[in-house]
């Protein structure tokens, strides 16, 4: 494909659906973590039985099924609403068929969460609001098996081939993907607004990490949010443009679609197997006559070579935070999931501010409480995602600044007239006190306190 042609389908892709009519709808993702609570394993055998007993009550159709014939993914026709296993099937998913009624989200959510809830918990099982499964290193950790995550674990484990051939520290964690969870929202755009939109929230992701924050991993305990590290210093990061922040502001459409060109694709599909291979930018990868890559056959993995095609497109899958997607939405990716009660606090925040985007960007372009010190957004926002506050930061400054975000967040909320302002109300309290749910926990169980007190309190109801 020439430069041309690929211009001409990346904007087709990815920036035409902009062009259409804005919806004020909402698309929820919400990730749980499963958690035996007596200190074992999961048993995967008690959360598919889970599961397939929630497909018949809720009249669920199934989806996508597994090599051992297990449904992992099913969806209710009227109202879109999914659910399936992200990676694992210790990571269960919810997926809130979009609606332009937070309120509406929010009851279908606690509906299926009190029917999960009232099946795991007599097995001895919980779901809980965590961005990091607590049982991590007691579970088995292997992905679905299915032909998308048993690509992904075998291309995440790759990472070795690679430590002494880029400048890219990486974790052993490879098997992340099968213990960590988010909560994240997708929100309609406006091609007139989708850059004055990247731009802003990617300014604003320190600030949401000292909001949000609840992914602590004790392998790494510095960290109050470990998910964002593990993508960007695993696979998924070996072309940095592919995860995390946008490392300066967009200026035009043309830049952003520069810029999708450098983001890299490392699979695909040929006769329905998966194919992964070394990360190749977008621009290159295109200008290739031929790609080498492993697929499994059934009892191993086997080389093999392809041509590309503009299909491949399709398999380009990206981590920003901020990511723009075929749909014309934006889907905000950096949020850990957090404490069931405060579920809707991820997408009230982002709903609210999306609608006031000019507001936002006066504020945080007058910000004197971070942006005065000689250190970038990125930089910013691994420093607030540690335990330790810098030193250089006002803190009450910063509880100022996050106060006034909030209120810019309330105001959206109110003006599209449907009480959903009240979702923020936890945020509130975390921005007065400086606070998130994992450090909470953090300072709860260096004063003694037993994880499993944060267990069952974040996930109440």
């Amino acid at each position: 494909m020439d430069k041309n042609s690929l211009d001409e389908a990346l904007y087709n892709k990815y920036i035409a659906p902009t062009d259409r009519p804005v919806s004020t709808s909402i698309g929820i993702e919400i990730e749980l973590p499963v958690v035996e609570l007596s200190g074992n394993p999961v048993d995967e055998r008690v959360v598919i039985e889970t599961a397939d007993r929630f497909r018949g009550h809720f009249s669920f159709e199934p989806e996508g099924i597994d090599d051992n014939g297990n449904i992992n993914s099913m969806t209710h026709r009227g109202s879109g609403d999914n659910l399936s296993f992200d990676c694992s099937y210790s990571n269960l998913e919810l997926s809130l068929g979009k609606s332009d009624e937070l309120n509406r989200l929010h009851e279908n959510f606690a509906r299926y969460y009190s029917y999960l809830q009232s099946t795991l918990l007599p097995q001895g099982y919980t779901l809980t609001g965590m961005g990091i499964n607590p049982n991590y290193n007691i579970n088995h950790n292997k992905p679905v098996p299915n032909e998308r995550y048993r690509m992904l674990y075998h291309y995440l484990h790759s990472y070795r081939r690679y430590e002494d051939t880029i400048n890219m520290r990486f974790h052993d964690r490879p098997d992340f993907g099968t213990f960590t969870s988010a909560s994240q929202v997708q929100l309609d755009v406006r091609r007139d607004e989708l850059i004055d939109t990247l731009n802003v929230f990617t300014m604003l992701e320190p600030y949401k990490s000292v909001l949000f924050a609840n992914s602590y991993l004790p392998d790494y305990p510095e960290y109050l949010c470990a998910r964002n590290m593990l993508w960007e210093h695993s696979m998924q990061g070996f072309n940095p443009h592919n995860v995390g922040m946008f490392t300066k502001p967009l200026e035009s459409v043309d830049e952003l679609i520069e810029y999708i060109k450098s983001q890299s694709v490392y699979c695909t599909m040929r006769e329905g197997k998966y194919i992964d291979f070394k990360p190749t930018a977008v621009g290159e990868f295109f200008a290739l006559e031929k790609v080498s890559g492993e697929y499994f056959d059934g009892s191993g993995y086997r080389e093999t070579e392809f041509a590309p095609e503009e299909n491949d497109l399709k398999y380009l899958r990206t981590f920003k935070f901020e990511d723009l997607t075929f749909r014309g939405t934006i889907e905000y990716r950096s949020s850990c999931t957090q404490p069931i009660r405060d579920v809707m606090t991820v997408a009230s925040f982002h709903t609210g501010l999306s609608g006031k985007i000019g507001e936002l960007a006066e504020l945080i372009g007058n910000d004197r409480t971070l942006y005065s010190h000689g250190y970038t957004a990125a930089e910013l926002q691994d420093m607030l995602s540690k335990y330790e506050i810098p030193a250089f930061i006002d803190r009450k400054g910063l509880s100022a600044q996050l106060i006034a975000i909030l209120d810019i967040a309330s105001e959206g909320l109110k003006e599209r007239g449907k009480g959903e302002e009240r979702f923020l109300g936890a945020l509130y309290e975390r921005a007065e006190r400086l606070t998130n749910p994992a450090r909470e926990m953090v300072t709860g169980m260096k004063n003694g306190a037993d994880i499993r007190k944060y267990i069952e309190d974040y996930s109440l109801l």
